[in-house]
């Protein structure tokens, strides 16, 4: 695995890669001609911590290209670098490669202004920074803070919003973060390639976008064996005029959510993935139904009736523990989704 730590000046990705050194024996990857001073900072950081005497060597590389390669031929291996911060620096193919992982480091600016002084302070330089200043440099497309870190700029940012996972860092000492990281399985393989469960409910948001329905987004994905049998999202039915304009009175009109459902016109997506199926795809028997939402009693009642054996839903609603007892006295496996 390889892990490319990203973020802006003080957001503490030298701390993040420090923990992946010293807890899961990750090795360091420098490219020199574009390192960090975050860089330095891993090794001052890692000198600091006792560590085994066969702990992992930091090893350089001459160009992207170079790194590159060795990860694709030592996929096994783990490794961290800070090196790749810009969209150029990816772009030679690390996002191509399925042990690639794209991780963000952030923090609120204040949080980052305040490290910023300390670390000056550190360092013995006689000089401060303002948080005006501070502010400035941070939005500036090549600007450096006072020496603390890589730039920061918008391009930066747009390449955080595409990395794999996000990693908020507020904690005021480096034990403390350590210890919300411990909590993110950051080594895990299940980082690289999604489990079965972060897969359906993703294309339950990918269906709920086609939905139509005034009052929420909701997709629903119906599975046997791992394999998907079929989708739906919420809306009128076939042939009427879409919820959106105005096809569902009860929908448009400002209901309290949960109530006067039976003047709704609208299919659930779950009772849309049920008719989907059919008969002619084997029907719902021993199935597994994916959502986005909780169902609720109205789609509960069907899901018993149509044989499917579990349902894993993402976000509750409003009737989650009246459909938890029916599925509980149907037999029907019923469980929250918890992400990594």
């Amino acid at each position: 695995m390889l892990i490319a730590l990203v973020g802006p000046a003080c957001s503490g990705k030298a701390e993040v890669a420090q923990y992946l050194i010293v807890h899961h024996r990750f090795r360091p990857a420098i490219i020199p001609s574009i390192s960090s001073l975050s860089t330095e900072k891993i090794k001052a950081l890692t000198s600091l911590t006792p560590a085994p005497a066969d702990s992992p060597t930091t090893t350089h590389f001459t160009t992207r290209e170079a790194l590159l390669d060795h990860a694709t031929a030592h996929w096994r291996d783990n490794i961290v670098t800070l090196d790749l911060c810009t969209a150029h620096d990816l772009a030679v193919g690390f996002d191509k490669r399925p042990s690639f992982l794209l991780v963000a480091v952030d923090a609120p600016l204040l949080v980052r202004w305040q490290r910023a002084l300390i670390y000056l302070f550190h360092l013995r330089l006689c000089r401060s920074i303002s948080l005006e200043r501070f502010i400035q440099q941070d939005d500036e497309p090549d600007g450096k803070i006072v020496s603390v870190s890589a730039p920061t700029s918008s391009s930066l940012r747009s390449l955080m919003q595409n990395a794999a996972l996000t990693i908020t860092n507020p904690y005021a000492s480096i034990s403390t973060l350590h210890t919300h990281l411990a909590t993110l399985s950051l080594a895990s393989p299940h980082r690289l390639r999604p489990s079965w469960d972060t897969y359906f409910l993703s294309l339950c948001t990918l269906a709920s976008l086609r939905s139509n329905c005034m009052k929420r987004r909701v997709g629903a994905v119906l599975v046997r064996s791992n394999r998907v049998l079929s989708t739906g999202y919420n809306g009128t039915p076939r042939g009427l005029t879409n919820c959106n304009e105005g096809g569902c009175p009860r929908c448009n009109a400002a209901v309290a959510g949960g109530t006067a459902l039976d003047e709704c016109l609208c299919l659930h997506a779950e009772e849309n993935a049920l008719l989907e199926c059919g008969r002619e795809r084997g029907g719902a028997e021993g199935t597994v139904l994916y959502c986005n939402t909780c169902p609720c009693l109205r789609c509960a009642v069907k899901i018993v009736q149509t044989g499917v054996k579990e349902v894993v839903y993402q976000l509750a609603y409003s009737m989650d523990d009246r459909s938890r007892t029916i599925f509980r006295e149907a037999g029907v496996t019923f469980r929250q989704y918890q992400p990594l």
